[in-house]
C-alpha cells in the first residue's frame, strides 16, 4: 500500500501518551508531531521489505505477579518495544488482512 500521514496519524492517535519509552527512546508524545516523517520512513521500509533494526529491539524485564518473591514462576515478562516498529506492524497486518479478505485466500 501507499503509507501515508494519515493512515500513520490514525494508528498514533489512540497512543497512550503517558506509556514508557521503547529501546529507541522515542516518547509516543513525540511521535504524534512526525507523522509524516515517519509515514515517509514507512514507505521507504515497505518498498524493500526492510525495516530499521531499532524497531526490532525490545527492552524485556521481568514484572513481579504474586507469591514469593523468590520464586521466578511468580515473574512474567515484559516487553517494551519500538512504537515505529507497532505502527509498521499494524500496516503489514493491515495489508495482509485486505489481500487476504480480498482475494479470499482462507
Amino acid at each position: 500500500p501507499i503509507i501515508q500521514g494519515e493512515m500513520v496519524n490514525d494508528l498514533l492517535h489512540p497512543l497512550n501518551t503517558h506509556k514508557s519509552m521503547g529501546p529507541d527512546g522515542i516518547h509516543p508524545g513525540v511521535l504524534r508531531e512526525l507523522t509524516k516523517p515517519l509515514s515517509i520512513i514507512c514507505q521507504q521500509s515497505w518498498l524493500p521489505g526492510d525495516v530499521p533494526v531499532d524497531w526490532k529491539l525490545a527492552n524485556m524485564t521481568a514484572i513481579y505477579k504474586r507469591g514469593r518473591k523468590e520464586d521466578l514462576g511468580n515473574y512474567r515478562p515484559v516487553s517494551l518495544t519500538s512504537v515505529p516498529g507497532k505502527v509498521i506492524e499494524q500496516i503489514i497486518l493491515s495489508a495482509i488482512t485486505q489481500h487476504v479478505q480480498g482475494n479470499q485466500v482462507i
